[in-house]
């Protein structure tokens, strides 16, 4: 574990050290050697399931996959954000990768920690930064409102869970993750523990976001800069998901009936996000309300408990953050050369960008799951889980893959193809960098098909 949480630290001073000349080449360097390093945890050697270098901080294949995956993403996200932040002091490039390396920092020790209140409080600290990258680097005007809307979902969500969690800490005697297992199931039937019940898992469903609870999502991916949107969409929706995952083991006989009406809103929200998807005119805007259907079909495979619904969910999780993550690349890519959002207004790129328009092509078919990239994979195995659950949620879950086919449809169409207007003839060609950053993020996806039990869960 310290081997790469170590680096991460060490980054700070790379940042703060290095001569204004190199801070990019040197902090992209680092990060991507951390992020090579990171891939060593895949080899999986122990047998107990939990492989630990402390008490505190540990691995096992739930989270592994996970803590890969924000490894994976700070190079990328500085290669990213290069073009738009360069213009500006260095100090502020300084603090802007600082900010990123620290939600790196956090999220480690988020996914990596064995007790339940650590993760809690790291769970919170990811807020901070991400509330900073959007309120100071943000697009538009919009953007304080949008980190109210983030801050003030996140935190009414989680109070109760801070509740719930010192309530089990006095029933159970512990938080940890490794005991808790093997503690005795609490006894159903107050409304207490109803309540309980609740406050454990509504902070994870704010987070996800659940349909109802999913308002903070668009706006703050449409206000936050490339970066912002890509580690919310990538790393932290799934925080949201692996909580969910640690409480479910805790909460079991309570849940047959309280989880319910959360199904059914999580089902639900896949139909009426692709809808609003469908009816969208700003390009990141639509790829935010993607997310929210993807992590419904996310939210309904943890709530009903099944192993494949477990492993759906988490194959769908990675899977849905490295599309999401490249889309909104290639949405910032567009927006850098056109100062547009409007599809309308960017059309017809497939002439001018041809390579581009491969890398949008591979993106949206990862997002609508074509067979066979491990999108596919986690979908199927969600849908099965539902439909050997309940018959009928076959009838939602088929008419919200259908409207995801339609939208990613719709999104590729309108910027890619079509007449070239005349205002577009003048753009600036695209960078190597921008190819090297499309290619780190589809090549995982691909070469996934091809091992997927790296991120199979506990059930390999």
């Amino acid at each position: 574990m310290l081997k790469v949480l170590i680096p991460t630290i060490m980054l700070f001073p790379t940042i703060w050290l290095s001569s204004p000349k190199w801070l990019w080449t040197t902090t992209t360097a680092q990060s991507m050697l951390i992020a090579f390093i990171s891939l060593s945890w895949l080899k999986w050697s122990s047998e107990a399931g939990w492989s630990a270098s402390n008490l505190y901080l540990a691995t096992d294949p739930l989270s592994t996959p996970l803590l890969v995956l924000t490894c994976w993403l700070l190079p990328l996200m500085i290669l990213a954000s290069q073009n738009h932040i360069y213009p500006e002091p260095i100090n502020r490039q300084r603090l802007y990768i600082t900010l990123l390396a620290s939600l790196q920092t956090f999220l480690i020790m988020a996914f990596g920690a064995t007790e339940i209140i650590m993760f809690y409080i790291m769970f919170e600290a990811t807020l901070i930064p991400t509330l900073i990258i959007i309120t100071r680097w943000g697009n538009q005007t919009e953007r304080l409102n949008a980190g109210t809307y983030f801050l003030f979902y996140t935190l009414a969500g989680s109070l109760p869970l801070l509740v719930a969690l010192l309530l089990l800490q006095q029933t159970t005697g512990t938080l940890s993750m490794l005991i808790l297992q093997y503690s005795q199931p609490l006894a159903p039937g107050s409304w207490g523990h109803n309540i309980w019940w609740a406050g454990c898992l509504i902070a994870f469903l704010v987070k996800m976001p659940l349909y109802g609870v999913h308002l903070w999502l668009p706006k703050a991916h449409v206000e936050a800069p490339v970066a912002g949107s890509m580690v919310l969409a990538a790393v932290l929706l799934k925080l949201g998901g692996y909580g969910m995952m640690r409480m479910m083991v805790v909460l079991d006989p309570l849940s047959k009936e309280l989880a319910y009406p959360f199904i059914i809103l999580a089902l639900w929200g896949i139909i009426m996000t692709g809808s609003i998807c469908l009816r969208q005119t700003d390009l990141k805007s639509l790829i935010a309300y993607s997310s929210v259907s993807h992590m419904g079909l996310v939210a309904g495979g943890i709530l009903i408990q099944t192993p494949w619904g477990f492993t759906g969910a988490i194959i769908l999780m990675i899977a849905h953050g490295l599309a999401s993550s490249a889309l909104f690349c290639l949405a910032n890519t567009a927006y850098e050369r056109t100062h547009s959002r409007t599809m309308l207004l960017a059309r017809g790129l497939q002439m001018i960008f041809p390579l581009t328009a491969v890398w949008w092509f591979i993106a949206n078919l990862a997002n609508l799951a074509l067979p066979p990239l491990p999108n596919l994979m986690g979908e199927l195995m969600i849908i099965t889980t539902l439909f050997s659950w309940s018959p009928w949620t076959i009838m939602l879950t088929g008419t919200g893959t259908l409207i995801t086919a339609g939208y990613s449809l719709y999104l590729f169409l309108m910027t890619q193809r079509g007449p070239t207007p005349n205002h577009m003839s003048g753009l600036p060609p695209f960078h190597t960098r921008e190819h090297l950053l499309m290619t780190l993020h589809l090549l995982p996806i691909i070469l996934l098909i091809t091992k997927p039990e790296l991120m199979w869960g506990w059930c390999h």
